[in-house]
């Protein structure tokens, strides 16, 4: 069991952010020179400086010579050029194109009441996001004071993207609280009660993301742990985490967290002030284009933004 549960953790991991997150950046510390690093420039320099000593001939010879003992090591450089290059190919396949707004349906999100901010909010940020995702527990704060620092130009809705199996109930059981009308008294909740021990426990106390707990939590903010627990069991519920998946599927939305800001995709957390920088953009083109901002990610976003993923590597349609 510990394994499984410790395999269950490293799965939340791996689901979120690969390698450091953006947000470490802002405390994080540049990592010391380790032992055996690879040489530095001069270094380097100096130990493949050519021996120009000699006649010309004796010159070509000394370089036959050095390409013949160096040919191997030669050979094994260029495959790995060859596949880097094929690397930065892929990425630039898989990176969503930066001019491209794509228009993700929330409409049943927005309708169940995984929203946080007013339906006339000029700024519509999605966030994709995963119960069992640390980095989409350790920016959660920073969406809540977005929406109240822009004072009713700013929403948030919350899309359901499950990745690892352990975080399924809360899923499950954030869809029946948004049915009494705590979705977001559950959502912080359950950050705090559920996923925070199951983290500090280093994916051992799985229970504490299970139905127990969970109706505990739900208990604690007077929702109605009866119908919570009938609701979990729903087909409505069950149906509304596999549409969000499915529609984050078509902008190949695979990890968490992920955000569309007005369309815009962004791959992974950001520090507040650059999440403030792009939605100050888009509040800026939202003003100029005239549109009611009510109106504005129906009208826009939805019927202008593209209906499929398009990378770097696609050009913009016509």
């Amino acid at each position: 069991m510990k394994i499984i549960t410790s395999l269950a953790l490293l799965a939340a991991l791996a689901a979120c952010e690969q390698g450091h997150s953006r947000l470490d950046k802002v405390t994080g510390k540049a990592a010391a020179p380790q032992a055996g690093a690879t040489p530095s420039a001069p270094e380097a320099q100096a130990g493949m400086k050519i021996d120009r000593t000699g006649s010309v001939e004796q010159q070509l010879a000394k370089l036959q010579d050095a390409y013949d003992r160096n040919a191997e090591a030669m050979g094994f450089l260029n495959q790995v050029y060859g596949q880097q290059k094929a690397q930065r190919a892929q990425a630039e396949r898989d990176e969503a194109a930066e001019d491209a707004v794509f228009a993700v349906n929330v409409s049943g999100d927005i309708a169940l009441g995984q929203v946080d901010g007013p339906a006339s909010a000029q700024v519509t940020i999605i966030k994709a996001f995963d119960f069992a995702c640390p980095y989409c527990q350790r920016v959660a704060p920073t969406m809540n004071e977005l929406v109240k620092e822009y004072g009713g130009k700013v929403r948030v809705v919350y899309a359901n993207l499950l990745i690892p199996p352990p975080a399924k109930p809360a899923h499950l059981a954030s869809c029946a609280a948004a049915k009494q009308g705590k979705y977001m008294a559950f959502k912080d909740a359950f950050w705090d009660k559920g996923f925070g021990p199951y983290a500090a426990s280093g994916g051992k106390d799985a229970s504490a993301l299970g139905e127990d707990n969970i109706l505990k939590i739900a208990g604690e903010l007077g929702l109605d742990t009866g119908k919570l627990k009938a609701d979990m069991a729903s087909p409505e519920c069950e149906q509304r985490i596999e549409k969000d998946m499915a529609e984050l599927q078509k902008f190949h939305v695979n990890s968490t967290p992920s955000f569309f800001i007005n369309g815009k995709h962004l791959d992974g957390a950001l520090p507040k002030e650059a999440f403030k920088k792009i939605i100050d953009e888009q509040l800026a083109m939202v003003e100029k284009s005239g549109v009611p901002a009510g109106d504005y990610y129906e009208k826009v976003v939805m019927a202008k933004g593209e209906k499929q993923f398009r990378s770097k590597a696609e050009p913009k349609p016509n």
